[in-house]
């Protein structure tokens, strides 16, 4: 992998959108945090740099820096944000406390061409963008010139076109700056001089050849939980090991309506994977019973779904490595200047830790990708669309779907009334436009009547979301006749419910799953 951009993390909240706009022009692109680029910078070698955002102000001594060796290697460098902002400072400009400062949705005018946006903007323009910034640049370092202002901003855009250094005060990696992604792929396409042939075909049989060395004639298991990403893992290992493989599949008992069913038959039937389907559900609604408080809950899953994967891990005999579904923002999480490295097994019940006294060694050839990198992974594999495009669920299950304790008639309930949401959706047509969707039975009941007879029954509330990249997300609008009609189903077809209201609501960013 000759061409790739490495970007350098000062702790922005949307710094993960910037290696997603990297890649999506063709390009490979890894994040480091900022206190950790001076040991990677020279094994890396990248073609180009990319400075991040973030919360710090350079104004302070003792925040964030680049390591010096950035200026010197003598390739592109986009500063971003603060990354403009520790640029200028390190190269001996000056940056100051502003007060005009700018959040959200601003304009910038164009006052001259440069390298950055040929092609995309040209002097005279007006463009929208996204802006998050107290401090401002305020005096040039050599070789620099404005080349766009804002109005809290004289310099929020600067070229230096002789060392294809430019550094902007906005977020071109967020959708609210509508050509921002164009201009990321203009920098690491035209500038960088990297060729955009970055793909999944390739990925694929790279990562085939680094499963057989790694792993050689030994045997994995897999922990399949029927999700996109260990469904991706456990196909892709198949492809590259054939009978080595193993996949556990412990049912837990809040799946879907149908998931364990579908889970044996695309798996041990289609693929004809070794798969082991441990039924644990009375298991872990026994361990269960009685317990509301959301922590205890997570916990119990937790413990319960570790102990039975080791026992039915067990029966495998010398397995001696794990698979597992660890994708690129887990990994960013792990090693990111404000947490330690993790051993959490993920799967979608991403609840427990990796026992040491298992003593088996981790394989994760999806750690290099994000979400939709990793269905169009799974595509290229041949993995039906039904599975790939299917929306997050992350877990365990149902049990965070069900606030207050977890009682088998109330998953009976909840599967049903959700069976009914998705299939609604699914004939609506609108499936693909949500990112994600699911019922949540609340822990109320209210009065209603239904016919002639007075009920006390559960509230159901709907959730449905749209999001570009699982970063953000807004609610979905349905229409009135839509919300009517599943509403209508639901409680003529799933005793226990009277009521069902959606429940409009919005996803901050810098978060990674909706939970």
């Amino acid at each position: 992998m000759s061409e790739r951009v490495l970007i350098i993390d000062f702790g922005s909240q949307v710094t993960q959108l910037i290696a997603r706009r990297v890649r999506e022009a063709g390009v490979y692109s890894e994040i480091v945090p900022f206190n950790r680029a001076d040991e990677v910078l020279e094994g890396f070698a990248p073609s180009g740099i990319i400075l991040s955002g973030g919360p710090a102000s350079v104004t302070y001594e003792d925040t964030p820096r680049a390591p010096e060796a950035v200026f010197t290697m003598g390739v592109p460098v986009l500063g971003i944000c603060y990354g403009q902002q520790t640029m200028v400072a390190q190269l001996g400009g000056r940056v100051a406390n502003s007060d005009h400062q700018e959040f959200g949705r601003a304009f910038v005018d164009v006052t001259d061409d440069c390298g950055l946006f040929d092609g995309i903007w040209a002097r005279g323009d007006r463009e929208q963008v996204w802006m998050s910034h107290g401090d401002r640049v305020e005096t040039l370092p050599e070789g620099f010139r404005a080349v766009a202002t804002s109005d809290g901003a004289p310099y929020a855009a600067i070229a230096d076109d002789a060392r294809h250094f430019y550094g902007v005060q906005f977020h071109p990696e967020v959708v609210h700056t509508p050509h921002g992604a164009a201009l990321i792929r203009h920098f690491v396409i035209d500038i960088v001089g990297c060729a955009g042939d970055w793909t999944m075909a390739a990925f694929r049989e790279t990562k085939i050849a680094e499963i057989r060395e790694q792993v050689g004639s030994g045997k994995v298991i897999c922990g399949l939980s029927g999700g996109v990403d260990s469904s991706v893992v456990a196909v892709l290992l198949h492809e590259a090991i054939a009978d080595q493989l193993t996949c556990v599949f412990v049912d837990h008992g809040l799946l879907r309506a149908g998931e364990a069913d579908e889970v044996v038959s695309l798996f041990r039937g289609h693929y004809n994977i070794p798969l082991i389907h441990r039924d644990a559900g009375d298991l872990f609604l026994g361990a269960l019973e009685g317990v509301s408080d959301p922590e205890q809950k997570r916990k119990i899953i937790g413990k319960t779904f570790i102990d039975v994967f080791e026992e039915e891990a067990a029966k495998i005999g010398d397995a001696g490595f794990l698979a597992q579904g660890t994708l690129y923002p887990d990994v960013i999480e792990s090693v990111s200047f404000t947490g330690g490295p993790s051993v959490t097994i993920k799967s979608h019940h991403n609840v427990g830790g990796l026992p040491e006294r298992m003593n088996l060694k981790l394989v994760e050839p999806l750690r290099e990708l994000f979400k939709d990198e990793v269905r169009a992974l799974g595509r290229e594999l041949g993995l039906p669309e039904s599975l790939v495009g299917r929306h997050p669920f992350p877990g365990p299950g149902l049990a965070i779907r069900m606030p207050g304790e977890i009682r088998r008639e109330n998953c009976d309930i909840l599967r049903k009334a959700d069976a009914i949401y998705l299939e609604e959706i699914r004939a609506a047509g609108l499936y693909d436009s949500i990112w994600q969707a699911f019922a949540v039975l609340l822990p109320v009941k209210t009065v209603g009547v239904m016919g002639d007879d007075r009920t006390y029954d559960h509230v159901l509330a709907l959730r449905a979301v749209t999001s570009t990249d699982g970063m953000t997300a807004s609610s979905y609008p349905f229409d009135h006749a839509f919300l009517d009609r599943v509403a209508t189903r639901i409680i003529n077809e799933v005793r226990g419910i009277n009521r069902v209201v959606y429940d409009v609501t919005s996803k901050p960013p810098g978060t990674i799953e909706w939970e």
